[in-house]
């Protein structure tokens, strides 16, 4: 008989829990009686927890790093009304546990392969062969198209997991198709591209897919300036003069989309054309109901609770 997988959210209070779970962070400390203990951020596919480790020795302490996939014997607690895990016994996990990675971390529901065809279509409709070898090119390198299948769109808070930042850029593509037959002075071209493109610099703004944090890069130039480094790039290598007005056009929808300067949400430049303005809408839509989505989700019984993108609690009993 097959057992349903049950993962770390899924364990109530007083049940013991044997499994695997990524270390997404951790903090040392000393208890009233000297001994040391971990406070250990655990996490799988539904979410984290934060869990406790007492008597702590200087082995473990150094073997359980940030990342580290472990197996743990643990009981779940109540602790100040949120559950919290109590564990008794930890390893890391060996290669003979064969387990998948797809089980440790929050994943698209949509399946990466389906999102990529989307993708591909998209960008073999474009007329604008300048903006195709662009994006064929991006996809193309190694490095770029892999990152892309596996990154979250951002640490907290939008599209947070396992490939959510292809998730983003199909959704933006689907909203952006809906929405040009009612604003015909867009260029379809150039949003297109920027759905595609607008998130590149986050591949290198961000240390990994698993447990993603921000890169040196990443803190001291920014995604949107990344985003036009790598554009740059790829127009070099392959002929296209900098001063092409698609490229422009393209660059500046990327610059922008953080909205008006004035905001201080990191954008270079204003938007100053009508799919630049577009975008940044589209663009905020797609962030905010997704992350308004995973509140909701998270929410289980509960009328209200705190939206960390909206900074303010959402209601569900509509």
């Amino acid at each position: 008989m097959g057992k349903k997988m049950r993962y770390l959210l899924d364990y109530q209070e007083g049940e013991r829990v044997v499994g695997f779970c990524l270390v997404k962070s951790k903090e040392a400390g000393v208890a009233s009686n000297q001994s040391e203990y971990l406070n250990l951020e655990l996490g799988d596919r539904s979410g984290t927890i934060m869990a406790k480790l007492w008597d702590v020795n200087a082995e473990i302490k150094e073997a359980i790093q940030v990342k580290a996939v472990v197996k743990i014997d643990a009981v779940v607690q109540s602790y100040r009304g949120k559950k919290q895990l109590v564990i008794q016994r930890i390893r890391l996990a060996s290669p003979a546990d064969e387990v998948v990675m797809e089980s440790l971390i929050p994943i698209s529901p949509i399946p990466p392969e389906e999102l990529w065809g989307k993708l591909e279509s998209v960008i073999h409709s474009l007329q604008s062969k300048t903006l195709q070898a662009i994006l064929l090119e991006a996809i193309s390198d190694s490095e770029i198209g892999e990152r892309l299948r596996q990154y979250p769109a951002g640490v907290k808070m939008h599209h947070n997991y396992y490939h959510g930042l292809l998730e983003h850029i199909v959704s933006l593509l689907t909203a952006a198709e809906r929405l040009l037959p009612l604003y015909p002075q867009v260029d379809r071209d150039v949003l297109y591209a920027t759905c595609i493109l607008h998130d590149i610099g986050k591949l290198y703004e961000l240390s990994d897919p698993i447990a993603p944090d921000y890169t040196t890069p990443g803190q001291l130039i920014g995604h949107l300036v990344m985003g036009v480094e790598i554009v740059t790039g790829i127009c070099r290598k392959l002929g296209i003069p900098l001063g092409d007005a698609e490229v422009l056009h393209l660059k500046h929808c990327i610059l922008s989309h953080h909205g008006e300067v004035e905001n201080g949400w990191g954008s270079a430049v204003s938007g100053k054309t009508p799919t630049a303005v577009l975008f940044h809408y589209l663009d905020q839509i797609d962030s905010k109901m997704n992350a308004i989505g995973q509140t909701l989700s998270d929410m289980g019984e509960e009328e209200w609770a705190y939206a960390n993108v909206l900074r303010r609690k959402v209601w569900r009993g509509y």
